[in-house]
């Protein structure tokens, strides 16, 4: 009996153990900025960084393009509008566009988008160069927008 004790103690230690370390991965990960491999590298932003599909969901040409994948019932998603709402009023050259990920499942698939919030930083030549999963950091964000523009801030 006293060996059955100690076995179920040690999977609920194990267990805790994994979903800390789970946790820690996970809140490291969210929120952060990642480059989007260019040619002849590998990219984790799905099979074509440059996809036509992008300028079919609003990408603008000669415009840097945040572009927000969103659901319905997310509340991190309403932060992530705030925030980039606020970039494109303050910075010359920043077009944002909202996608309802439901609505478009099929971009979604192509895009490799796997949840809400996630925002690609589209270049003014099309191309997917950086995306965020999660609500982005405002320096963060604006770090990573700054070679992207000529423009200054207004």
């Amino acid at each position: 009996m006293q060996h059955t004790n100690l076995t179920g103690l040690m999977v609920v230690v194990g267990v805790l153990t994994l979903a800390t370390a789970l946790g820690w991965w996970w809140r490291r990960r969210d929120g952060r900025i990642r480059p989007v491999a260019r040619e002849g590298q590998l990219a984790d932003s799905g099979p074509d960084p440059a996809s036509p599909v992008l300028a079919a969901l609003g990408a603008r040409p000669g415009a840097v393009t945040l572009m927000q994948f969103s659901s319905a019932f997310c509340a991190p998603c309403r932060a992530t509008r705030r925030l980039l709402t606020e970039v494109e009023g303050r910075v010359d050259g920043v077009h944002v566009v909202e996608i309802d990920a439901e609505r478009h499942l099929d971009e979604v698939r192509e895009l490799a988008i796997w949840r809400t919030p996630t925002v690609l930083v589209v270049d003014a030549e099309g191309r997917i160069v950086q995306r965020v999963s999660g609500v982005p950091g405002r320096d963060e964000l604006m770090a990573g927008l700054r070679p992207l523009l000529s423009g200054a801030a207004r």
